[in-house]
């Protein structure tokens, strides 16, 4: 492992230090913090001429300086003679904007992109974007994880019987097919639709039976949770007797949290793409510390990413 080092900026120390205890590594020595006047400011601390580096750092909550951060970071790098740059972004933000779906608005995804490689990104290493297409969006090698094996491994644990995984929407049923396979389960899809720009849905109707099953709700992610819970209380409405819930990215805006403790789910499971605001019981949290410390690994010596779903 020698020439890989692993940096981290403020979003998500805590899982950038788990994936340097799998690799075995120390994590990377930098500065990273704002000024009084808010502007961001980057020293690395160490060495890193012609060395292969991983940038860790969701763009998750606050959005904004979580971006910013990771785009000083990797200019930094780019300006220290670093000899490849890879930006790890377990939760990839303004992913949902990812096409036109009305007039005079922007494809944020791809300015995001667009901003990545300008800053000195050489390839991205990610976990479960919102649509396949943005790795298209990049001119740049683009390796996509999923958290689909990390999560049916739970569930499959758990035993549950009689079970049907519910996709959430028409988007995520590749994803809750995958799932439902790996879980010998039925899939089952929530029809809705989205109402304006303010988080709002209305479900539609379930194609596919619940009536007398333990439903499994999967989705790449929950935001406000307006949907999960919206297809929670619809499940319960058509006969499902216990409705459990997963994702890969807690995103947690808003009045998510209040949502979920009121929400009859029996069980909500996500994993550490990003980190929780505050703990709530029924929500459990899986690592992700050991997949994304894996990819680095074989990207570090050439070996083969999908070889690691196969």
């Amino acid at each position: 492992m020698d020439g890989l080092k692993v940096f981290s900026g403020n979003a998500h120390p805590n899982l950038a230090r788990s994936i340097c205890d799998y690799l075995g590594i120390p994590l990377g020595l930098a500065e990273v913090f704002e000024f009084s006047n808010e502007n961001i400011f980057v020293r690395i601390a160490e060495n890193v001429r012609q060395r292969d580096i991983f940038v860790i750092q969701p763009i998750c909550s606050p959005v904004n300086k979580s971006l910013v951060e990771l785009l000083i970071m990797l200019d930094a790098f780019k300006r220290a003679s670093a000899g490849r740059i890879t930006a790890v972004v377990p939760y990839y933000g303004y992913g949902r904007t990812d096409k036109k779906d009305q007039p005079r608005v922007p494809i944020t995804a791809r300015l995001v992109a667009d901003l990545l490689t300008t800053a000195g990104a050489n390839r991205l290493l990610t976990v479960d974007l919102h649509a396949a297409q943005i790795q298209g969006f990049f001119n740049i090698p683009v390796d996509e994880l999923t958290a689909v094996s990390i999560l049916s491994q739970y569930f499959r644990e758990k035993g549950l019987d009689n079970l049907a995984v519910v996709a959430t929407d028409i988007g995520i049923s590749k994803r809750a097919r995958d799932v439902a396979t790996n879980l010998n389960a039925p899939l089952s899809i929530i029809e809705k639709r989205r109402l304006g720009n303010n988080d709002i849905t209305e479900t539609m109707n379930i194609i596919g039976e619940v009536e007398g099953m333990r439903a499994l709700i999967v989705d790449d992610e929950i935001d406000t949770a307006g949907s999960l819970t919206s297809v929670v209380n619809t499940l319960i409405e058509n006969g499902a007797t216990e409705v459990y819930s997963c994702c890969t990215h807690p995103v947690f805006s808003g009045p998510a949290i209040e949502r979920i403790k009121v929400s009859p789910v029996k069980e909500i499971v996500v994993t550490d793409t990003i980190p929780l605001k505050e703990k709530v019981d029924k929500v459990v949290v899986l690592s992700m510390a050991s997949l994304i410390g894996e990819a680095i690994h074989r990207i570090h010596t050439g070996l083969s990413i999908g070889a690691m779903f196969e």
